[in-house]
């Protein structure tokens, strides 16, 4: 099974990396996880980004916050489908992250989820590999099915109390 990569731009970013990795964890997809700043370290991204696909990488997830350059950084230097997530700062409350994540040019994409939804985007790296592996398909289908029990169970309980 392809790894999926998650860059961080910064270790502030962990909370939202945690929630990605409990989602990889549970669908037991192996993956590493980094820190490396479009800014600060651009030759460490780079070169990253570069030897993905060789160092056995399927799919990648930048997380960054304010510029948000790095998913595009890290797109620039890629083919592999590179999923970004914008992170709330301390200024623009996440919105400056989001723009800047969403807003590239022609022939670079990124995939952008929500701000700080790092469990959407561990599931779409997860439904991107699944595409040529079918125990990931599987156990992706497992998890919607629980998530659906669980609120149609919510849903049973609410309808007693009320």
């Amino acid at each position: 099974m392809k790894k999926v990569g998650i860059i961080m731009g910064s270790d502030s970013d962990l909370p939202v990396i945690e929630k990605a990795v409990d989602i990889l964890k549970t669908l037991e997809i192996p993956y590493e996880v980094h820190i490396y700043s479009a800014h600060r370290t651009p030759v460490e991204a780079r070169d990253f980004a570069l030897n993905a696909r060789a160092n056995g990488f399927g799919v990648l997830i930048a997380a960054a916050g304010m510029a948000a350059h790095l998913a595009g950084a890290i797109a620039a230097n890629t083919t592999l489908p590179v999923i970004g997530i914008p992170c709330k700062g301390p200024v623009f409350d996440g919105m400056d992250a989001l723009l800047s994540t969403v807003q590239m040019p022609t022939g670079i994409p990124v995939a952008t989820v929500a701000v700080n939804a790092g469990a959407n985007a561990a599931l779409l790296a997860a439904q991107i590999i699944a595409v040529s592996d079918t125990e990931l398909q599987a156990k992706l289908d497992a998890k919607r099915k629980a998530d659906a029990d669980k609120v149609l169970a919510k849903d049973k309980d609410i309808a007693a109390k009320l």
